[in-house]
């Protein structure tokens, strides 16, 4: 199962960290800003990468690990907002929810993942800009739904992505003392 609670803790204390490390001063609204920003920035190259909306041109499929990878970076900044608008108790998940999640029908049709892409991107900037909890949860949820449902990221791949990001973002910081 994926281990959401290990994956925020290290989300937020590798962020306060490269952020400390760096010197960037942003106050709490830019910094959020820049999360959702990052959000929305790494969910287009995650679409971008699996290419599903490349309709005219039939590209390669990505390797299992560039695409664990890439959407453990889009998982990361979400995340990382739900940190800093102090709704981390939206993504928590129980074992039924998360059995529930893995037993839905996965999306296959470009017409049914270019709507799953947009609605995530729709919830999370309702959720920003009207600061509505619940389009949060439903993009979270939709995202969890679509790496390890549609893309068939597995619990396993996203943990070891983590930790190759975390590794690396350590790696910046011990560069920059």
């Amino acid at each position: 199962m994926l281990n959401i609670t290990v994956l925020l803790q290290d989300v937020i204390a590798t962020d306060n960290r490269l952020f400390e490390a760096k010197d960037v001063m942003l106050g709490p609204e830019a910094r959020l800003a820049n999360v959702v920003t990052t959000l929305d920035i790494e969910l287009a190259k995650l679409a971008n990468l699996v290419g599903w909306s490349q309709v005219y041109d039939e590209g390669e499929k990505p390797a299992a690990t560039d695409l664990a990878g890439q959407y453990t970076k889009v998982l990361h900044a979400a995340l990382l907002m739900a940190a800093r608008k102090q709704w981390t108790h939206l993504v928590v998940l129980d074992d039924q929810a998360f059995t529930r999640l893995l037993a839905v029908k996965p999306a296959t049709k470009v017409a049914d993942l270019n709507k799953e892409y947009l609605a995530i991107k729709n919830f999370t900037l309702g959720s920003y800009f009207s600061h509505r909890q619940e389009d949060f949860r439903h993009a979270w949820h939709l995202l969890l739904k679509l790496g390890l449902v549609d893309l068939g990221v597995s619990a396993d791949q996203i943990m070891a992505a983590h930790q190759q990001l975390i590794q690396r973002a350590e790696r910046t910081i011990a560069k920059t003392n």
